[in-house]
Parts: C-alpha cells; structure tokens; sequence
C-alpha cells in the first residue's frame, strides 16, 4: 500500500456503516409488516402508500435542485424513501391521494430542508406530517376502515381503488373504529372499558394485525420482528424502544389497577395504536433522538409516558407523533445533561488541573 493511499488527516478508523447502508437495512426491516398489511388493504392502500413514498422523493428532488445541491446522490441515501415510508405507514390506508402529496411537502420541504436537510432537523419529519395533516384535514385523517384483504371477497378491485383513493369514493358501510378511538367514544358515553372492550378487537387480532388503524397499527408481531431485527444488525439499541414501551405499560398498568372502569389495561396500550412502530422505527431515529444511553432511556420513557397521557385526556386517541415531537424538542436539553464527561474534564466541561483528583 502507497503512502498516497493512506487518509492523511486523522480519523482513521472507520466504520463500515454508512448512511445509504443503515437507511436500506431499516427499510428491509419494514418490509414485512408492509407488504402484510399492504394486503390486508387492498389496493388503496397500495396506491395510497406508492402516492405518499413516490411524493416525497418527488419533493426531496425539487429541494435538492432549489439548494443547488446534487440531487442523483443525495437521494441515492434513500432517507426520502424511509420518509415517505413512515409517513404512509402512519396514515389512514384509504386516505385520498392528497393527503399522501401534502404530507410528503409537510414532511420534506416543511420540516427537514429548512433545517438543513439530512442529519440537521430537529424534529421527525414524518411525525410532523402526520400532526400538521391530522389538525389540518381531521375528517380525512380519522377514517379507518377494516381489512379487506387483496383479491377477497368483497376487497375493492384496482379501478375501484383508482376512484376510492384518486376520486374519494369511499364505499358506504366500510368504516370502522381504532381500537383506541372506540375506547375512547365509549368512555365519552359513559361506557366503561371493560364494557366497550367486548366490541373492541382482542389481543391476538391486535397482534397479527386484524383490526382497523393505519398501516404502523396493524401487525404488532410483524413490527417488533422488524425491530429486533434491526436490534440483531446493531443499527438501533434496546434502550429507546424498551424505554417507550415501558412507559406506555407500566402507566396502562398502574392507572388500570387503581380504576379499570376508566382506564384501559398496560397490555392494550402497548399493543394498540403504533405504540411498536414509534418505539422501533419512530423514536430510535438518530438525528432527533438523545446521544447518550442515559439520554436515550429518559427520552424513550418520556415518549411512552406522554402516548399515555395523550391517548387517556387529550382529545386525540393515538398519541405517538405528538409524543415523539414534544420529546424531540427537549433533545438538546437531554443530551446537555447525561452527555459522558470528557476525559480530562470535569462536569460541566471545564478542564481538570494538572495533579488534582477528579471532583
């Protein structure tokens, strides 16, 4: 080996990870649990998943060029894909088209190149979609529907997708309720949850996927293969999605024991909404999450502490995307606090005189 092929400059070690590298084993990761519920919906899902995707590589290219960056290898990183992905993956699976295009102009164009693009937004652009389009288009964002699994009987054709998701013809009588949002209507009746959870799906639907709720709201038990499989690549830590997932059960558990009349069970939580997919795919991401391992449990507990929160009194039943956004901005103050002490340095930063132990 010549000295000319020798890096010059310090670092030298290196890491065979790469963005490209860790963007694509994540979507490998998703794919499972996509192609699974894909075919639960039917064909407007598929469209409407292809709309949103195709958008924000769409939007991702028209920035790029706008900022006189090179548009070809910066989305060769695939980092719009997994947007549009998550973004899709969090919305209602017959939502019409726009919903799909806005989302991915909220995603890209609102929420992550004003900051800088790639690795300089502070807040998780397809969370920030899915809050922006569910508080500006609330009817359109809180119409589920049951599966209908592809080429059943029953399941819309691909021309009737085109009119359902391109011509917002939904059909009549095909509308359901999340597990959460019954919960929650009821509970406004007067109803108690142990009442309204005869009419609400049991835990092994909510485990295979067999309800109604967005894509990331289906097959609990095909998202956590996904996580534990990115856990097993090391591209993400336990830390962040134990933490989440924790938070949610353990406040489930503790208000349910004290009155179950009101107050659904720790195990409906977790299994119930994307509480799986925020806590793998949502949470963990890289830029807006905590650097540290102390920094990344309180921030992980926070998130599941506040779905809770969120999804028991405010007027929204699920609560992952406000979560994760109210915990991204607390971010910088997280890692101020349990970012590890230099070496040489004291606490605070200020470096340690020569001769004198550590305080």
């Amino acid at each position: 080996m010549s000295f000319r092929s020798i890096s010059h400059s310090a670092p030298f070690t290196h890491q065979a990870s790469s963005v490209q590298k860790i963007m694509f084993t994540v979507l490998l990761a998703l794919i499972p649990a996509t192609a699974f519920n894909l075919y639960l919906f039917g064909w407007p899902a598929i469209l409407l998943f292809s709309v949103t995707v195709g958008s924000c590589v769409i939007v991702e290219a028209g920035c790029l060029a706008l900022a006189g960056r090179p548009v070809r290898a910066t989305l060769g990183d695939y980092s719009a894909v997994l947007t549009g992905w998550l973004l899709a993956m969090s919305l209602p699976p017959w939502a019409p088209w726009w919903i799909g295009f806005l989302g991915a102009i909220f995603a890209i164009a609102l929420a992550k190149h004003p900051f800088g693009g790639i690795g300089q937004n502070v807040f998780n652009p397809a969370m920030v979609a899915r809050v922006a389009l569910l508080i500006s288009f609330p009817v359109a964002m809180t119409v589920w529907v049951m599966p209908h699994p592809l080429f059943s009987a029953g399941a819309p054709g691909f021309f009737d997708a085109i009119a359902i998701t391109f011509g917002g013809q939904m059909p009549d009588a095909v509308s359901a309720a999340s597990a959460l949002g019954h919960v929650k209507t009821e509970l406004t009746r007067g109803i108690p949850v142990s009442q309204s959870m005869v009419q609400a799906p049991d835990l092994m639907d909510m485990m295979m996927g067999y309800r109604a709720g967005s894509l990331g709201e289906t097959s609990a038990i095909l998202i956590l293969a996904g996580g534990l499989f990115l856990m097993a690549k090391r591209i993400i830590s336990w830390h962040i999605p134990l933490s989440v997932m924790g938070g949610v059960f353990l406040m489930g558990a503790i208000f349910h024991a004290v009155d179950p009349a009101r107050f659904a069970s720790g195990t409906f939580h977790l299994l119930s909404g994307a509480t799986f997919l925020g806590a793998f795919f949502i949470a963990t991401d890289y830029v807006t999450s905590p650097v540290s391992k102390k920094g990344q449990l309180i921030f992980g507990l926070g998130c599941g502490v506040l779905i809770w929160l969120i999804r028991t009194f405010a007027g929204y039943p699920e609560g992952v995307a406000f979560a994760v956004l109210l915990m991204n901005a607390l971010v910088p103050i997280i890692d101020q606090y349990t970012r590890p002490r230099a070496f040489g340095r004291n606490r605070k930063g200020e470096p340690l005189p020569l001769g004198e132990e550590k305080p």
